[in-house]
């Protein structure tokens, strides 16, 4: 008999899907089981699974823009969406379900699997376990795993009661027969992902149209903080992904990118045929894509069974999207077409009426959409190793070889300025890392990109600054584009940090850290190349950046508001923005004010501010001294920034 499985991702932004669950689910199908995704509010999910039992009996073919009122009486109990809904003979049945949500009577599966990301995710990620609870048959199984159930598996079950899954070898991995079910051979870890999960949800993952996985695991390095050889505590030289790739591509279609999620490439004696498996699937310097008919794959799959209700509900998307280029005459007969099916909400549509309008839609959809996504020459398609490559590991001869394959970026970590403390007696990274970028440029790869580590015990506010400023002058230098990340530290399994974001590196302090911050927002997160624009936001001299971590947060996040000569200088350099005449002129000298105050303080009156102004806590009892010079000063921390900045 089939069994119910719930796969769950915790309801917290992540870029890309959960390829763990992906491949449970492509192995709970193979057993033949019955599998849904869900990803969102836990209460939302017993409202649809409510929904849908009710449904089964009081479907009527007529009511389906009713549907949301019938969902929203299942959730809060009113009674004005039922009145809302003409001639509803379901009542009864509908309140019943209302009765179940508000008792906690949900449906419930034989298995419910729940992944888990970082432990800063901890209040989202012990709230859904702990809600998944009423969702599984008593005698059902919850598995949970991840990253945040293997690096804490008891404070996990501490705060769920469930212990996380853990094999053998102390890691995450799915990576042997019978690790689920005794009597399977298969290795989970090895199997191709399952797309169709992702048409389950509302809920889009900012990295897609991509091929996902790994083709090492584990890292031979163990620095202090990270957390790969928890996870992945042997390195695996070589898993090739070919028969992954290609049934994907049977089932779901060419994807345009691969995305490799290994954790150190360059460290695998296998590097040369790795390369040599990526070229061979299409991935060569040069590549180029075409997207694959994305209804045909749909109709497809709902022939096929394969997720049919997902594909059912992609099928709707894909109407609504033809009927918006019809004509007003077309869009009234493809209305009318679609309401004799049923198909012009999700709820009423069924496989085989999805079918039946097959032959009417597949021509319309191949006019108005494929054939405008198509082109003789097709787009560009690129391979990420997604975690970055060991500059300490480049030679020339794997810097030549990776340039065969089309990368784009070539990531690689910047994580130390100096000697990397585990390995005191190395180069300093600084030379390590100048060294891998000039390889890249040898070898013609111009797009870069590099994960920057701060917060560290090992680091500094200046070292930050200058790993940042030898990006800009390689950029210059090489004619190359580096896009550099910073990543604020966190220790993930540190009892008093895990679940929190309030670790301070020995160097650094919560209003240094939050000017970082400040600076990344008007960024986006990233710095690219531009001197100017480095200088802008960062400062042209170690000095200069020493006074934006001080600054007042309003006048970082919205530096030519408050600063009239920067938004001056801004302008003559071409900048476009403008601000209101009289925003400059009621702002415009209120960093040049707070500046001048503050340097007026003597060396006694700077310190006694600065340990008020490092706690990052501007509360009118905080900046309350006994010193008016120092209250001046502080008063400017307590400005709050404008609605909309530059």
């Amino acid at each position: 008999m089939p069994r119910k499985v719930l796969l769950i991702e915790p309801n917290y932004k992540n870029k890309y899907p959960p390829m763990g669950l992906m491949k449970l689910a492509t192995y709970f199908r193979s057993r033949g089981d019955e599998v849904r995704f869900f990803k969102g509010d836990m209460r939302d999910l017993a409202v649809e699974l409510l929904f849908e039992e009710f449904w089964v009996e009081a479907y009527d073919i007529t009511l389906g823009e009713y549907t949301n009122l019938m969902r929203q009486h299942i959730k809060t109990g009113k009674l004005a969406p039922l009145r809302a809904i003409p001639e509803f003979v379901g009542e009864q049945g509908l309140r019943n379900a209302r009765a179940r949500y508000k008792a906690g009577d949900y449906p419930k599966f034989d298995i419910v699997g729940i992944t888990t990301l970082f432990t800063f995710y901890w209040k989202e990620t012990v709230d859904t376990i702990n809600a998944a609870k009423k969702f599984v048959f008593e005698d059902g199984r919850i598995l949970i795993g991840g990253i945040a159930s293997t690096i804490l598996p008891n404070e996990i079950e501490k705060a769920t009661g469930i212990e996380p899954y853990i094999n053998d070898r102390g890691g995450a991995l799915l990576d042997r027969p019978g690790q689920i079910d005794l009597d399977s051979e298969v290795i989970i870890d090895e199997l191709p992902l399952d797309y169709s999960i992702l048409e389950e949800i509302d809920y889009k993952y900012p990295a897609s149209n991509a091929y996902f996985g790994y083709m090492t695991r584990g890292c031979v390095n163990r620095c202090s903080f990270c957390a790969v050889p928890r996870l992945e505590p042997k390195y695996c030289q070589r898993i090739s992904i070919e028969g992954q790739i290609e049934q994907t591509i049977q089932r779901f279609g060419a994807q345009k990118d691969l995305l490799l999620l290994d954790n150190n490439v360059f460290a695998s004696r296998s590097f040369n045929q790795i390369i040599d498996e990526i070229k061979e699937l299409g991935f060569g310097m040069g590549a180029m894509y075409n997207p694959p008919n994305e209804y045909t794959i749909a109709i497809e799959n709902i022939c096929n069974n394969y997720n049919a209700k997902a594909y059912v509900r992609k099928a709707i998307k894909f109407y609504d999207s033809v009927s918006e280029k019809l004509s007003e005459t077309e869009q009234g007969e493809f209305y009318n077409s679609r309401e004799a099916l049923g198909l012009l909400y999700a709820d009423t549509a069924t496989a085989t009426s999805v079918l039946e309008f097959d032959r009417t839609f597949e021509a319309l959809y191949e006019k108005h959409i494929f054939s405008k996504l198509s082109t003789s020459r097709g787009r560009a398609r690129y391979i990420d190793f997604n975690q970055g490559v060991d500059a300490r590991l480049m030679t020339d001869e794997k810097m030549k070889k990776i340039a065969e394959v089309n990368i784009r970026p070539l990531r690689i970590a910047f994580d130390h300025w100096g000697v990397d403390p585990q390995k005191p007696n190395s180069r300093p990274m600084r030379e390590v890392y100048e060294d891998a970028v000039k390889l890249a440029a040898k070898y013609g790869i111009r797009n870069l990109s590099n994960y920057l580590l701060y917060n560290t015990d090992d680091d500094t506010p200046d070292e930050l600054y200058l790993r940042l400023q030898m990006n800009i002058k390689l950029c210059e230098d090489l004619k190359v584009n580096i896009y550099s990340f910073p990543m604020k530290y966190h220790p993930i399994d540190d009892p008093d940090y895990f679940d929190n974001r309030n670790f301070t590196g020995t160097a650094w302090n919560r209003k240094f850290i939050r000017a970082i911050q400040a600076v990344l927002n008007s960024t986006h997160g990233k710095i690219g190349r531009g001197k100017n624009f480095f200088e802008a936001a960062f400062g042209k001299t170690l000095e200069q950046f020493h006074e934006i971590l001080l600054m007042p947060e309003a006048f970082i996040i919205e530096r030519y508001k408050f600063d009239r000569k920067a938004y001056e200088a801004y302008l003559a350099n071409g900048g476009t923005k403008k601000l209101k005449a009289e925003d400059v002129d009621r702002y415009g000298d209120m960093t040049d004010e707070w500046r001048r105050k503050f340097r007026a303080l003597t060396p006694e009156q700077k310190k006694q501010a600065e340990r008020i102004i490092y706690d990052n806590i501007f509360t009118e009892e905080r900046i309350s001294t006994n010193d008016s010079d120092i209250n001046e000063v502080l008063q400017y921390y307590r400005i709050k920034r404008y609605e909309q900045s530059l």
